[in-house]
Formats: structure tokens, sequence, C-alpha cells
């Protein structure tokens, strides 16, 4: 197994009065891709954010490089976590470049301009989401799902130790799911780690080594890819029944 980038011992995640997640235990290595399931309101944007030092969790740490999370500075943190948010942020149209380039900042001095360098790469993760003639473009201009990959360019451009990222697929067609979430499984290739939140399991089965799954009660199962999705977990975690076949020797996840 791959270095120990993240780890996350005895989370407890909260909304209000309720205990979503309770003790969480969680290691994420280099070279691993490990998705999150659970129905809406479980609490796996709120883990992604605690994982990331965004929010803190109720109970439990979280550690980076064996670092304690909460006691390195956001530009440390930026160098070696990238979190793609679940919601497109709305804000002032700039070009498409500039926007991307705002992934560079964890590494640059303070005051420092970027530099080519970083251009050459922000430019190379446009064209590896399929929006290489877009560098001039207004973000405003761009549609929901155009946008949502600049985000994923940016991410691409900070070059972080570890992807957390909160449903990657929304405003994506079904090419484009695909495509994303095989850019990102090639990261892994290189050493990087994934933790993503994904509502289809079919998705989790083809792309994660691990999963999570969040039944927002406080209960939580984690393992192997192949051991937690299963027809009877999943249909305990989404309340519906589910059932598995093979298409095309893949493992497919549908209602019944």
């Amino acid at each position: 197994m791959g270095q120990l980038i993240l780890a996350a011992r005895a989370l407890d995640i909260c909304a209000g009065d309720r205990t979503l997640v309770r003790g969480l235990d969680l290691e994420v290595r280099a070279g691993e891709c490990v998705a999150l399931l659970g129905r809406n309101g479980a609490g796996k944007s709120l883990t992604l954010h605690a994982l990331a030092g965004l929010t803190r969790a109720s109970a439990g740490a979280v550690s980076i490089d064996g670092r304690p999370l909460d006691g390195l500075p956001r530009r440390a943190i930026a160098r070696r976590i990238g979190l793609l948010l679940q919601d497109l942020e709305s804000g002032h149209s700039e070009t498409v470049l500039d926007t991307v380039l705002v992934g560079r900042h964890p590494h640059l001095a303070p005051w420092q301009w970027e530099r080519d360098e970083d251009r050459r790469l922000a430019r190379s993760m446009l064209a590896r989401v399929g929006l290489g003639e877009f560098s001039p473009r207004l973000t405003g201009t761009l549609s929901g799902g155009e946008q949502r990959r600049i985000a994923m360019a940016t991410l691409l451009t900070q070059q972080p130790a570890l992807f957390l990222l909160d449903e990657p697929t929304n405003h994506l067609d079904p090419h484009h799911q695909l495509a994303v979430l095989d850019l990102f499984r090639e990261q892994t290739h290189g050493g990087h780690a994934v933790v993503a939140t994904l509502h289809d399991p079919t998705l989790a089965a083809r792309y994660a080594d691990r999963v999570v799954l969040l039944y927002g009660d406080g209960r939580w199962l984690a393992g192997s890819a192949r051991e937690v999705l299963t027809a009877e977990n999943l249909s305990e975690l989404y309340l519906v029944r589910v059932v598995e076949t093979l298409v095309e020797g893949r493992r497919v996840f549908v209602t019944a």
C-alpha cells in the first residue's frame, strides 16, 4: 500500500442535535480511490468538509502527513488537499485561464505572479478536461457542465496529494461523468489519492478501491468495494430494493 496521506480518528459528524456519523475511522493512502455513499442528508458533504479542515468535526481528529490538520495554516493544507465543492459558486466573471490559475496560488509566495510554467500547467489541465480552447472565454458564458469541468481543471492545476471530490458528476452528462472519473482515477496511478462522494454505486464499483457507507444515523460501514458494495448493504442504505447484475463483466446496481 502507498504512503499514508490522511487519517481520521473517531470522527463524529453532527447536524444540529443529530449525529449523522459516529466514531468514523478512515485512512487514505497514496494510490487509492475511496468512495463515500449515502442518502441525501446522511453527512457525506459534512464529512468531506471535516476531512478538508473547512469545518470541525464534533469529536475526533484529522491528520495530514501525520500532523494534526487543525494546527496547520490554510496555505499548507491547500498544498496537500484540494476540495471540489458540490455546488457551483457564483462570482465575478473572469477568463477561464485566470480562473484555473487560482489553483496555483497555494504554491506561490505572497504577491508572486503566476509563472510561465503555471500557465502551461493550467492550459494542459484545461485540455485534459476537454476545454483546451476555452482559455480566453469568460466563465459567465459557460454552461453548468462546462463550469464544473473548469472547477476540476482548477483542482488538477492545484496538484494536491489528496483530491476530495463532492459529487464530481454533478451537472455532467454520462460521457463526461466517465471521462472525469477516469481522469481522477489516473491521478491515483501517479501517487495521488481521491476521496469522492457519489450517489451511484455502479460508478463506485467501477472506480473505487474502498467504500464507506454512511447511514445517516451514526452508523457507517467501510471496506473494499468488492466486500461492501452488495445488494443487501445497498438496499439497507438507500431504503429501496437494490439488485446486482453484470453488464460486459462490470458490476451494475439497479433498483427493483
